[in-house]
Formats: structure tokens, sequence, C-alpha cells
């Protein structure tokens, strides 16, 4: 099965489903449900079978693996081509595992009356007038909501897969449309603002890095003699001048810098995390976001090598802002979902520091702390959503004593906290280590104001804890349930993974280190000698 489609395969099994799933007559909306869960899990199960075959050892030269390539616009040079190296995997698995684990944790999230986070409610406890007008018009979306979700999956594993880059701009740009609606007709009662919000600063990044789309295709066109292309191995060998290769690498990051997010263009962010249901909430911030660190990788350090050492002194600035930023503001928050948000906007900064450390242990820690930065998120966005669900408001004053009556549900956020401030024997503490030691070995003073980071996690997560699960039980959370089944079957993948990688993430490191070497040689970079000499001991010290 050499020749075996397996990433066309695996990014079509989602889109069919969606299709399906849309073409479901009326009222079946359990079987919408199904449908959309086991097309995803069949999309898992197959990327599971084609991660066995992948050979790390393959990634060092800058190899892509699965490789697939057919002419798509052949008067401009573009191509559907697809391939995987160890980066682009992760992200490839980490997206196939949290579809189903999001729809599975999302059963109930588009059924009518279900109430959306933050709605209004009276002095009873019961939806307001405007509210229930609200619920009403989002009645009827079950099938749509699912769809969306499905065909949200598809777009973005071919984000991670592309290697022609007309086909990854396609894709990073029509993930916009199904999040869009995801946010805009299913989520929270400024759910429009939030929504379109996060379109305008993300077609605002889409104009920027199209016109440096352009700009590439004009120098491949005028360097090749006429046969232009948009593959990644041909427009690395393309000879760009350092005054172009800045504005182009400019266009680039910007766009991936609002996706990811970083200061000072992350203000959608929080709002969008808010409004959205939480399962939509996992795909934004876990899936979606990585796309823009992703792209730092495979296309800014790639395709502009002298311009991304040039400009990397302004982007370590912008990450430890970023870093401090989004930690000090995630502290005085008063809702759980952007406690959460804003704590990713301080992540994303390590993830950046450590792309731009030009170090082979930061960017391998940076790559790492993608995936289990989605995992521990996705987490806390489930556990906060199970909570928000019951309680009717994602306030945090209208929490306290949920440990009391609701242990196990406690105890999960208590875990999905812990691995948010990343915990040694935890997935996060080993990607966020690695992050921070590698940007120490060139850029000392920012990797020290960023470490203060841990301290800030510690204080916002565990006070996000302590005003909800413990002190007095409020009246409103009494007969709070505690997790049901199929609520426990969606998070124990994700607790599973976060300790596995935590005690043992050797099997990851050894996938994702070749891809980096690739890259750190591509750029033109090693790591920096150690300021001690290491000497070899005597022949009597042995």
């Amino acid at each position: 099965m050499n020749n075996f489609p397996w990433l066309t395969v695996i990014g079509v099994l989602p889109a069919v489903g969606a299709l399906v799933v849309a073409l479901l007559p009326k009222g079946r909306d359990l079987l919408a449900k199904q449908t959309a869960l086991a097309f995803s899990t069949v999309a898992l199960v197959l990327a599971v079978v084609m991660a066995v075959r992948f050979d790390p050892a393959r990634s060092s030269g800058g190899r892509f693996q699965f490789a697939e390539q057919h002419s798509w616009i052949p008067q401009f040079g573009v191509h559907y081509a697809l391939g995987l190296d160890g980066i682009g995997l992760v992200l490839f698995l980490l997206t196939a595992l949290l579809t189903p684990v999001v729809i599975l944790a999302s059963w109930n999230d588009a059924d009518a009356p279900a109430r959306a986070a933050g709605a209004a409610v009276d002095a009873t406890g019961q939806p307001t007038d405007a509210d229930k007008s609200d619920q009403q018009q989002r009645q009827g979306g079950v099938k749509t909501f699912f769809a969306l979700m499905l065909a949200l999956e598809t777009l973005a594993l071919g984000v991670f897969a592309a290697t022609d880059v007309f086909l990854f701009y396609v894709l990073f740009e029509a993930t916009l449309i199904p999040i869009y609606f995801l946010i805009g007709r299913f989520g929270g009662p400024r759910r429009s603002y939030a929504a379109v919000k996060f379109l305008i600063y993300s077609l605002v990044g889409g104009l920027l890095m199209l016109a440096s789309v352009v700009g590439l295709y004009a120098l491949s066109a005028s360097q090749s003699k006429g046969n232009p292309s948009f593959l990644l191995h041909s427009l690395t060998e393309l000879n760009i001048d350092p005054a172009t290769q800045k504005w182009l690498f400019a266009g680039f990051f910007i766009a991936f810098a609002i996706k990811a997010p970083m200061w000072p263009v992350h203000t959608w962010l929080p709002d969008a995390a808010r409004e959205a249901t939480p399962g939509t909430s996992v795909l934004l911030v876990s899936i979606l976001d990585k796309i823009g660190t992703f792209g730092m990788i495979r296309l800014c350090l790639q395709l502009f090598p002298e311009a991304s050492q040039w400009a990397t002194p302004a982007i370590i600035v912008l990450a430890v802002i970023s870093v401090i930023y989004g930690a000090v503001l995630a502290i005085g928050q008063r809702d759980i979902k952007t406690v959460i948000a804003y704590s990713s906007v301080s992540h994303f900064g390590v993830i950046v520091l450590g792309i731009f450390a030009m170090t082979s242990q930061g960017q391998t820690g940076a790559t790492l702390y993608m995936l289990n930065h989605g995992l521990s998120t996705a987490a806390l966005f489930l556990v906060g959503g199970y909570l928000i669900s019951r309680r009717g408001s994602s306030r945090i004053a209208d929490f306290g004593g949920v440990d009391k009556v609701a242990p196990v549900l406690s105890g999960t956020f208590l875990f999905a906290a812990l691995s948010g401030l990343a915990l040694p024997g935890l997935a996060p503490f080993v990607s966020e280590f690695l992050a921070l030691a590698g940007t120490f070995k060139r850029y000392e003073v920012a990797a020290i104001i960023a470490t203060c980071s841990i301290i800030l996690a510690a204080l916002y997560m565990l006070i996000l804890f302590q005003r909800t699960m413990t002190g007095p039980t409020a009246a409103a959370v009494a007969k709070m349930p505690d997790l049901r089944g199929r609520e426990k079957l969606a998070i124990a993948p994700l607790v599973v993974l976060i300790i596995a990688l935590g005690v043992f993430p050797k099997p990851a490191l050894d996938v994702i280190s070749p891809a980096v070497d690739a890259t750190m040689k591509r750029v033109g970079v090693t790591d920096p000698a150690p300021k001690v000499p290491v000497t070899a001991p005597s022949e009597g010290t042995k």
C-alpha cells in the first residue's frame, strides 16, 4: 500500500460525512450526530494506521511522506500536492483526534432549546424573553452544526498536509467559512459581533498573505522562464533578494500572527472563545490557531530564511509581551472561557519564542507544545463547558462549592487546570520546558522574563479552580449532576494522552526532531556552542 492516497482518503472522509449529514431527512437529529461521530472516528482510525507507517528517519532531509501530487491549474503552476513531515504529522493527528472528541462532547450543544453560554436569565434562573427568542432562532440546526464540524476537519487536515503554497492559502482561507457559522449561528448572545470581528481580523491577514502569494508567483514565473510553480520545494530554490524577502515574509507572518494569535492582533480571540460553544472553542483554539504557528515554521522560515533571521529580534519582543500580557489578563477575568482564552495567548507566545529562538531544542519544544497545548486546552474548554451547561452561566462568580456535589467533574477540572499550568509529569511541562530552555540558549533575557509566566499560570488556574470548585456550595449548583458516561468518554482520551506524553514524550519527540533539524538546516542556523567549553575527562578520572 505504498501508493495508497492516505492523506486524500482521510481528508475526504469528513467531507463525505458532512454531505451525508446535511442530506439526512429533517428531524433525524440523533442519526446526524451518530453519522458525524462515525465518519470522524473512521478518519481517526485511518490516521493512526497511517502514522504507524511514518518513518521519522526519512524526514531528516526535509522530505515529505505519503506524498501525493497532481496538476490542478497548470497555467499557474498550481498542484494538488500533499505530504507530511514530523511537524505536520503531529498536528494532523491532533485534528483527527479532537474532532470526534468534540462531536461526542458537543452532543446536545445544538439541541433546542439548549442554552448558550452566558445566556441571559431572570431572577428565577430561567431564560429571559429575549433569550428565548434567541434560542428559537437556533432551532433545527443540529445537522448544520455537525456538518460544519466535519467540513472544518477536512479543511484543517488539508492545511497541515498541503505542500503547494496556493493550495495552502485556499484551504487556510476556507477554514473561515465553517468556523464563522459555528460561532455566528450557535454561539452566545453576542455571537454575531464575535463572529464578524473574527472574520474581519482573519480576512485582513488573508489579504496580506495573498499579496505575498502573488509575489511568489511573479518571482517563480520570472526565474523559471514562464513555468511557475507553487510547490514548496520549488519555491525554496528561488533566489529572492533580501529586501523582497522582507516584504513577502511580512505578509505571511502578519497573517499567521493574527491566526496564532499574538499581541497586539489577538483581541478577536477572547470574544470568539467566550461566545462560541465549548466544542467550537476547542476547534478554534486547539486546531485552527495552530495553523498560525505551523505556518511560521512551514512557510516563513523555509521560504524566507534571511528575512526570518532579520525579523527575529522584533518577534522575540512581541512573543515575550504576549506571554506576560496574556497571563496577567487571565488572572483578572470574570468569565471561565476568557480565562482560558487569555491563557492561550500566553501559551502561544511561548510557542513563538521557541520557533524563533532558532535552536533545535526551542523549535522541538514549540512543535510539541502545539500538540500538548491542543490537548490541555481542549480538556479545559470541554470541562468548563460541562460546568457552564449545568449552571447556565459562564461567570466565575456564579459558581462555588462544586467539588461537594460533583466530585468527578471537580477533579477532572483540577486535572485540566494543572495541565494548563504545565505541572511536571503532565504533557505541557515537557514542551514548555524545552521551548524556554531552547530560547535561553540564544536569548537569555527573553527566556527569563517568559519563565515568569509559570508563576502567573499557577495564579490564574488555581484562582479559577478555587472560586468555582471550593468554598460554600452556591444554591444554584447544589443539585448540579456529576459527569455522565458520555462526558467521561469524551474527556478520557485527553486525560490519557496528557499523562502519557508527560511521562513518556519520546515517541512524539522522535517524530518531530528530524523535521526540526531539516528546518534549521534550511534557515542556515545551528545551535549555539556551549559558553563553558566541554572537555573530555582525563584518563585518570574515567
